[in-house]
């Protein structure tokens, strides 16, 4: 049951979400076609290429994978905590998500592999970063955790329990956040094609910004009272 969400993680998990999903939309319309935000569809797919011993095809997605694990330990390097609290370092780590990105633009131009990689650190470590809250597991560059909460949820909804409305509404946010991301994707990958990512590098580069004004106030604030 979660009793509380403050406005900022409300916010920050739909805008997050949001870049997920325009991330990984990019990453499917790009050169490989290829979903980076979440692991599970790499690694189905690097057991495919281990049946049919594709030794090339083994070493990129293996490669994919040690890149988003990269990501989730620089976040845990840099917050060290899986909890959600303000005053913690997310401001470096959206820094470091928005350089990622914007690295990641010209080495997919240039058909690279390592614009794969980088996209791929840059969603681990923003899926590391925002970790629990409340008791509320929040993850936003994959929905299968959400999808699943949300059936449980409807599904004691059907037996007549009691509906963490909480959980319910953030969800919905981080879905529809993720939806919405993947869509305006699309049209921005259709209009720019792999510079599209600058947008998503663009909204973390803004948020780090924002994170760090927002801190620095709040200290102040603290500090005159």
């Amino acid at each position: 049951m979660i009793f509380s969400l403050p406005r900022w993680v409300w916010s920050g998990a739909w805008a997050l979400a949001f870049v997920a999903g325009f991330v990984n939309v990019v990453g499917l319309l790009s050169f490989e076609h290829r979903g980076v935000s979440h692991m599970t569809g790499i690694t189905s797919t690097l057991a495919q290429a281990l049946v049919e011993f594709e030794s090339e095809a083994i070493f990129h997605l293996l490669a994919i994978i040690a890149a988003f694990l990269a990501g989730s330990i620089g976040s845990g390097f840099l917050i060290q905590d899986s909890t959600l609290q303000l005053g913690r370092r997310y401001g470096v780590a959206l820094l470091v998500e928005s350089i990622l990105l914007f690295a990641a633009v010209p080495l997919l131009n240039q058909q690279s592999n390592w614009g794969v990689y980088f996209t791929a650190a840059a969603c681990g470590l923003q899926n590391a970063m925002a970790s629990t809250y409340s008791g509320a597991v929040v993850r936003t560059t994959h929905l299968t955790g959400m999808f699943t909460d949300l059936g449980i949820i409807l599904g004691h909804a059907l037996r007549g329990m009691p509906i963490d409305m909480r959980r319910f509404s953030l969800c919905l946010l981080i879905i529809c956040g993720f939806v919405s991301g993947g869509i305006v994707g699309v049209y921005a990958y259709r209009q720019w094609n792999n510079a599209a990512l600058c947008i998503p590098a663009s909204l973390t580069a803004l948020a780090a910004t924002w994170y760090g004004v927002y801190r620095l106030v709040k200290r102040r604030t603290a500090r005159a009272a």
